[in-house]
């Protein structure tokens, strides 16, 4: 299918964001660096495929429980190589952090990337005692929602998700068929409409929507109308926009580390 053009761009980040392109490998330095330093177990197997893999950063003593990132990309990029040093903020306050890499669209649809998330999830959980939080970025926001949707309730698991941040979701896919991204996700009304957070009812875990003050309008908009669906608190990060939004992830005295664990 073709795309809307203005509704690509509405969708579109590092066309707006000055110096974009500095961004990934910059991430990619700090995340490495992290790893350097930091008490890790690497590419933990969760699943067959050869992305199924998760990296486990533990703090210095027993953790506290046990947090969870998902990183976004459209469901087609990136993996966890990129994000490392976003587990800095919860080791510090003494939680252990699970990052996966997930199989990526076009090779696989959206459905079974939320089917390898969850598969992660139960393999961390069985890993890390004690509570579990969630957070994940973009589409990765849209995977840690999927969690606590009534499909993919996780017997000895879900129970001890106490806490969801979605930051920057995309919390209602139907908005894609408009894209050029809808042919290349394999994306159906029928499976849009599934995996839409908007149209699920979440579980007892408490949920509170981030989103950047200067993102493009549609992600905005994303985030309010997830807030809605979910009756959860958004808040809106002024003056950061889709690429510094999470930052405040590796430092654990930062607000968003204070919304994510208290």
């Amino acid at each position: 299918m073709a795309g809307n053009m203005e509704l690509d761009e509405a969708y579109q980040n590092g066309a707006f964001i000055a110096g974009a392109a500095a961004y990934p490998p910059r991430w990619t330095e700090t995340a490495a660096a992290f790893r350097e330093r930091g008490l890790i177990e690497q590419d933990v197997p969760y699943g067959g495929g050869a992305r199924e893999v998760y990296d486990l950063f533990h703090p210095a003593r027993l953790a506290r429980g046990l947090v969870m990132f998902v990183h976004g990309g459209y469901w087609k990029a990136f993996d966890k190589s990129s994000w490392s040093h976003l587990a800095e903020g919860a080791v510090a306050r003494g939680w252990a952090v699970a990052m996966p890499s997930y199989p990526l669209a076009p090779d696989v649809r959206v459905s079974q990337i939320t089917a390898s998330v969850r598969a992660c999830l139960v393999h961390a959980a069985a890993r890390v005692p004690g509570p579990i939080v969630l957070v994940g970025h973009s589409a990765g926001g849209h995977l840690v929602g999927r969690m606590i949707c009534p499909d993919q309730r996780i017997d000895g698991v879900s129970d001890r998700i106490t806490r969801v941040m979605p930051i920057s979701p995309v919390a209602d896919l139907r908005p894609l068929e408009q894209t050029s991204m809808w042919a290349e996700l394999r994306l159906d009304e029928a499976e849009a409409h599934s995996e839409s957070l908007v149209l699920a009812q979440p579980s007892a875990a408490q949920v509170r929507v981030v989103v950047g003050g200067n993102e493009r309008p549609a992600f905005i908009e994303q985030a309010r109308g997830l807030g809605r669906a979910w009756q959860a608190p958004v808040e809106v990060k002024l003056e950061l926009h889709h690429f510094d939004v999470f930052d405040g992830l590796a430092d654990p005295d930062s607000a968003i580390m204070a919304s994510l664990l208290g």
